[in-house]
């Protein structure tokens, strides 16, 4: 078990920092260190979860190489031993949590892919029988499987939450060769890794994917099928109508729920049960998926 709060170890300017990845800018090139900081509902605690970040890390790193067969990814290396710039020196507290990545030119919009009634989807559904302004059967329950997956975009906020958008905004807003590749290249992702997931008893409901472009080509970069970025439920107990057994931070979110939060920062203090619970779901997310056990 390890826990890693923050990456003062690195002697490089931070390039970004976000709620959760610390990113450093190597020239043309960029390291990503995940840590274990967690967010929820845009805020991030002041307690961390044990193994969180090799645990996303290892995910994504998995997730690029069983899916560079439908779109290229930005990853170099997950092997701190060929880090350059002398990163190779602080392989104990990078191995398992960091990538080396090419710089991509980031495309301003997050691509998320639905499979199931669950969300902002649900949400969305129940005030207007939409999912992304696109009529829908009358009388779904939360959790039901959609007719066919959907691409449902969303600007991407520095800030505060995303807007979900239709695909003629998004097209409005990149043009519309990048719009139908982006939508192609999601729910391409999306089959491939359902397929897997499924395989291992477990349901992709959704997922958030960001995309660039490398010399024009255009390439998937950031995360990939992680706890943090997308609802992976239990097979087993699937059952429409309710809230699912999930393996993601749903754990600690239902938790926030019951509590008298009005969830702005300050974050309430984690129990350590609660963080416990939340690690195991997160290791246990990683097994599952890969069929190894966390390093």
């Amino acid at each position: 078990m390890s826990l890693q709060k923050d990456t003062e170890y690195i002697p490089l300017p931070l390039f970004i920092r976000g709620k959760v990845r610390n990113v450093y800018d190597l020239g043309d090139s960029l390291l990503m260190v995940v840590t274990d900081r967690i967010s929820a509902f845009d805020v991030v605690f002041d307690e961390l979860i044990p193994d969180k970040g090799k645990v996303l890390n290892s995910i994504s790193a998995f997730w690029f190489d069983h899916t560079k067969d439908v779109i290229p990814n930005h990853v170099i290396s997950t092997n701190p031993a060929d880090y350059p710039m002398g990163l190779s020196a602080y392989a104990d507290e990078l191995r398992g949590r960091s990538m080396w990545v090419k710089k991509v030119e980031m495309l301003p919009a997050e691509c998320i892919v639905r499979g199931y009634l669950e969300g902002s989807a649900l949400k969305e559904y129940k005030a207007s029988g939409t999912i992304g302004g696109v009529r829908m059967p009358e009388g779904m329950k939360q959790a039901d499987k959609l007719p066919s997956p959907m691409f449902t975009p969303s600007t991407k906020a520095d800030e505060g939450h995303d807007i979900n958008i239709t695909f003629a905004q998004l097209t409005d807003l990149i043009g519309k060769k990048d719009a139908e590749q982006l939508a192609d290249a999601s729910l391409s992702l999306y089959d491939k890794a359902a397929a897997h997931a499924l395989s291992k008893g477990l349901i992709l409901a959704d997922t958030k994917f960001e995309f660039g472009k490398i010399d024009g080509k255009l390439v998937i970069a950031d995360e990939m099928f992680t706890p943090d970025s997308s609802r992976f439920w239990d097979l087993a107990d699937y059952e429409p109508g309710r809230a699912q057994k999930s393996f993601d931070k749903q754990y600690l979110r239902e938790w926030l729920e019951t509590l008298d939060w009005d969830k702005t920062y300050p974050a309430p203090h984690l129990p350590e049960d609660v963080i416990a619970r939340t690690a195991a779901k997160y290791r246990e997310a990683y097994s599952l998926l890969t069929g190894k056990e966390l390093e």
